[in-house]
């Protein structure tokens, strides 16, 4: 707090910004932990794990280039990039998810050398009803905000996003 209110933050703004810390440490550790959409498989019924469901969500990202610089056919090399993981790690979840029916093995467009990973309308109909789950979840925990405060969250929100990005660029 000492150093906050060395640089000039007064003793309110100081004290926000430290629950504002502690706030976000427990916000990202449960999506990081996979609290979130443990939660939501669990109550979808199905038999995959968060760190199955996190795969299935990169090869998703990968495709359609979110967050990526293009979109791009999904390999397993890929997969363990977005995922932070080893590719010996990413091909055991990739190869537990073809057997699960979630994935396809197939041959890429760009080079008949290269196997690339597709989601099966097994995982697209998971994705469906997660969220359809998510936003009635997202529904219900907005549901008591008012308009300005569900507005004003969601600019507050993207600025600091911003700043986080600005501050803390990616790798």
């Amino acid at each position: 707090m000492a150093s906050l209110r060395a640089a000039g933050f007064d003793q309110a703004a100081a004290a926000a910004l430290m629950r504002l810390d502690a706030d976000m440490f427990h916000h990202v550790r449960r999506v990081m932990k996979g609290d979130v959409p443990r939660s939501l498989l669990e109550a979808l019924g199905t038999d995959l794990e968060a760190t199955q469901f996190h795969a299935l969500a990169a090869l998703t990202r990968i495709r359609h280039g979110h967050g990526r610089p293009a979109p791009e056919e999904p390999t397993v090399g890929l997969l363990a990039e977005e995922m932070a993981v080893d590719p010996s790690r990413a091909s055991r979840i990739a190869s537990d998810l073809v057997a699960r029916g979630y994935l396809a093995r197939a041959v890429s467009q760009a080079d008949g050398r290269r196997s690339v990973l597709e989601l099966t309308d097994k995982a697209r109909a998971l994705f469906e009803a997660f969220h359809t789950a998510k936003w009635q979840r997202t529904m219900r925990l907005f549901q008591g905000w008012t308009t300005d405060e569900i507005v004003t969250f969601a600019r507050l929100f993207a600025k600091y996003r911003d700043g986080m990005t600005e501050q803390y660029p990616a790798g």
